[in-house]
């Protein structure tokens, strides 16, 4: 751009007519006036069609909208303050699934120390917690054991952007004293874990997997880590993102998926879900903004759980977008994530958007006699895509259609549904619209060229064109969700919940209304890659979810199976 017009470098929120109202001005630079041709050609970007004399009209108004953003952008808000609105994503008429809270696990029988030391990077959460408490390993012992794994393969796979060591064995060391003195907090006390790196912990850096954040220490612990450590957890490693929540390149390389290093392994945590794959970690907490847990947990073959929107405390955790963001675990199977969920699950007076729900869940139950669950029809018909020479069949069709028949076997009433008939994809706007504001401070800066990836699809670029968005239509977007919430409520009425292959429309629409899900490996492709499946739950009901997933897998050993690691 030329002349007075170069002047403009960002965006303010109230979108395209930001740009004529003066919030790209540099804080250095003084505001040009505005003009009726200016407001004119404005009008093009936003979709409206002013007449002379209304623009005109305008004039006064937009100059005070402008004096106004300069004033909000001298503030320097860091990504921690919240905007004064919160989500809710609860419909008119809901009923919680759950009428109390209960927390039963399945029995397990004797664990053994494993001849092979090395299995031990497969154990489940339950055999681990089963080993630490018969005394036959120590806290410590453990601790060091997977230090080691993850000092092993970081630099092949490049899962972890540090590695508490210190911390950890001080940790742990703590939990043996406690253990022996008989003072067990739980089936996690003693059990090594690792974190998001979006996740503060105040001894460490919190990098958000960012070139511009590389050097960032947050001197808060965030409440998942809080309350992970109360229940007697060992943090180990804080795990790699991709940059700012997207993908799985961050600013120390590409994490791998250790099934096959030719590939990532997806995102955004990216990190989380390679370390748990590849047993370097028993489990770790991701984060799901629009499949940021779903996909890498696909991609690993690993148990991944998304809670409701407002189950887990966001306190201490870095903002992409304050209606969506998500925290939940990845896993070895169900009953772990289960058991990670109930720890960190629950209301907290640090983080207003957090809501009071019970949670329900028997891992004992073998049956889904009685549960009816509903099946996403057109999506498990669809068994090819593309037309003519370019017709393909849908890769994981027949995995999913085996796991409606599993289920059904298993004692389930399977019940066909649809989606509504709403825009889905024209709503997910939203999350770009928040993720600009999170981060208008590196646009304003220009610290957004620092950023790895530039291409039109990466943060740079939705953060500034994501500057146009008009606060108009985020709430349009936003009063359009809340038919949807309502829609997609009133159509799972009756049903316990439902099941729908893992990359649909589902997820996009999912993660806008707020539903939970767990992924779960139901099988692998032709180049022995994992595949999954998505069961998910009624707002707020993560118990009956869980119980019908647990089931499934138990009868199923898709999850049992681990990558070779041969590198």
């Amino acid at each position: 751009m030329k002349n007075s017009v170069t002047k403009y470098v960002t965006l303010g929120a109230v979108g395209a007519l930001s740009f004529i109202s003066g919030a790209f001005v540099i804080k250095t630079y003084e505001s040009v006036p505005l003009t009726v041709s200016i407001i004119q050609e404005a009008e093009k970007i936003i979709g409206q069609n002013f007449t002379p004399a209304q623009a005109d009209s305008m004039l006064n108004m937009l100059n005070g909208f402008n004096n106004s953003y300069e004033s909000l952008h001298k503030l320097n808000m860091p990504n921690s303050v919240v905007p004064a609105l919160n989500f809710n994503p609860v419909p008119v008429g809901f009923v919680s699934p759950d009428n109390k809270n209960g927390f039963k696990l399945d029995k397990t029988t004797g664990t053994k120390m494993p001849a092979d030391k090395n299995e031990l990077a497969f154990y489940t959460i339950r055999q681990l917690a089963e080993l630490l408490r018969t005394k036959q390993i120590s806290s410590v012992e453990l601790t060091t054991f997977f230090i080691d794994r993850l000092k092993k393969y970081n630099p092949t796979l490049q899962f972890a952007v540090t590695i508490t060591e210190q911390h950890a064995l001080k940790k742990a060391a703590e939990a043996d004293a406690e253990i022996k003195a008989g003072r067990c907090r739980g089936v996690l006390h003693g059990i090594p874990f690792g974190v998001k790196d979006l996740l503060a912990q105040k001894d460490y850096k919190t990098t958000f997997g960012s070139v511009a954040y590389k050097d960032q220490q947050l001197n808060i612990d965030a409440t998942v880590v809080s309350k992970l450590e109360a229940a007697g957890g060992i943090l180990v490693a804080k795990t790699t993102l991709g940059e700012l929540a997207m993908g799985d390149v961050w600013f120390g390389g590409k994490t791998k998926n250790p099934w096959d290093i030719t590939r990532g392994s997806s995102g955004s945590s990216a990190g989380s879900a390679s370390a748990v794959s590849a047993g370097c970690l028993p489990y770790a907490i991701g984060s799901e903004t629009l499949g940021s847990i779903v996909s890498p947990s696909t991609e690993c073959g690993d148990t991944g759980l998304r809670p409701s929107f407002g189950r887990v405390s966001k306190y201490g955790a870095m903002a992409l977008s304050w209606s969506m963001d998500k925290l939940g675990p990845i896993a070895r199977n169900v009953e772990d994530a289960a058991l990670v969920f109930n720890a960190i699950q629950g209301t907290d007076s640090k983080d207003l958007s957090t809501i009071a729900a019970p949670f329900n869940y028997d891992g004992t139950i073998k049956t889904l006699k009685g549960y009816k669950i509903g099946y996403i029809k057109a999506e498990f018909d669809r068994a090819y895509f593309g037309t003519g020479a370019n017709r393909r069949m849908v890769p994981n069709h027949a995995t999913d259609s085996a796991t409606l028949a599993k289920l059904k076997e298993l004692g389930a009433e399977l019940v066909p549904i649809e989606y509504p008939q709403m825009p889905v994809g024209a709503m997910t706007f939203i999350l770009d619209a928040e993720a600009a504001a999170a981060f208008q401070e590196l646009v304003l800066s220009h610290r957004d060229d620092q950023l790895l990836q530039q291409h039109k699809n990466a943060w740079p670029n939705i953060f500034r064109a994501s500057q146009f968005i008009s606060a108009a239509e985020y709430i349009q977007a936003n009063r359009a969700r809340t038919l949807l919430i309502q829609n997609w409520y009133e159509k799972l009425k009756g049903l316990d919940l439902y099941i729908t292959p893992t990359s649909s429309t589902n997820l996009s629409m999912t993660n806008l209304t707020g539903n939970p899900c767990v992924v779960v490996p139901n099988g692998f492709n032709q180049r022995g890659r994992p595949m999954s499946i998505t069961f998910m739950g009624q707002l707020f009901g993560e118990g009956k979810m869980l119980q019908a997933a647990k089931i499934y897998q138990d009868a199923t050993d898709f999850h049992k199976k681990h990558p070779s690691l041969n590198f």
